[in-house]
């Protein structure tokens, strides 16, 4: 897509005073301070397996770090408050001393957890509830005034694939950034990130048709970001596991980038840092 088509989309970040660009899209690489997220590999059970995990995706060209510390995966069982700052707080704080060009976002949707992280040294907060799971948290992100990821999901991750159900996948993810992003504006929230939440609270079908229709998102004109990696949307559709779900994963994140995507989550950075380069090189012959 020619870079010019989006002249009035927003897309810079302000990270503590420093402004990110995000008109070259950037990596987010995934950091699972949990014993039960969905892709073995990506679990680290002790600080330093979450530092040395830090420094590989860093070194592969990620320029996020997401920590999380509850596992958001269908049926996922649930973690205390008080386990979830446990996990995450020592880690958020390791990176910052060891790593401090990193910027961390805090995936929880959870205001005090989100509090303590961006108090720790955490920069962006990623929310895959859009704050329906504690109605503290758009409160909690005006007051912190770092930046927010929206994401659009119905239910909990213990329910949320109990037969989902939308007349159009896309126009109702429309409303609902209308509705959301509206409040956040009243609140005074400046740094917002769309994430249409693929793989939350959506069929196979409604996954691929939101996919298909991405640019409609674009009408907001803030940052995109998808997350897609080795995702049951990959490894159900192609008959295979997650951990055979790179190439799959790739795919789809050159579709997302061709379509405007701004951020990649991701478990696989090398990769993912590849099809950034092969889509700019393309946008600019």
């Amino acid at each position: 897509m020619d870079k010019d088509t989006f002249l009035n989309r927003k897309t810079t970040l302000n990270l503590k005073g420093e402004l990110l660009d995000l008109s070259t899209p950037c990596i987010m690489g995934i950091v699972n301070i949990t014993p039960d997220s969905f892709f073995s590999a990506s679990r680290n059970s002790t600080l330093e397996e979450a530092l040395n995990k830090t420094e590989t995706l860093l070194n592969e060209g990620a320029k996020f770090i997401d920590i999380g510390g509850y596992s958001s995966r269908p049926g996922a069982k649930e973690v205390s408050i008080a386990e979830e700052i446990d996990r995450v707080i020592p880690v958020v704080e390791a990176i910052c001393h060891k790593f401090p060009q990193a910027i961390i976002s805090i995936d929880t949707f959870r205001a005090e957890v989100a509090r303590q992280s961006i108090q720790a040294g955490a920069h962006v907060i990623n929310d895959i509830s859009g704050g329906e799971l504690d109605e503290q948290m758009f409160e909690t992100v005006a007051t912190l005034n770092v930046p927010y990821i929206l994401m659009h999901m119905k239910g909990t991750p213990q329910n949320m694939q109990q037969s989902p159900y939308y007349e159009n996948i896309t126009l109702a993810v429309v409303d609902y950034f209308v509705k959301k992003v509206a409040r956040l504006r009243e609140l005074g929230v400046k740094d917002i990130i769309l994430d249409p939440g693929f793989g939350f609270a959506k069929t196979q079908q409604h996954n691929f048709k939101l996919l298909q229709e991405l640019e409609d998102l674009h009408i907001f004109g803030l940052p995109l970001l998808v997350g897609f990696s080795r995702k049951s949307m990959v490894h159900k559709t192609l008959n295979i596991t997650a951990e055979q779900a790179l190439n799959g994963t790739s795919i789809l994140n050159t579709i997302a980038l061709i379509k405007g995507a701004n951020l990649l989550r991701v478990h696989d950075v090398r990769e993912a840092k590849e099809c950034v380069s092969l889509i700019q090189k393309m946008q600019q012959a």
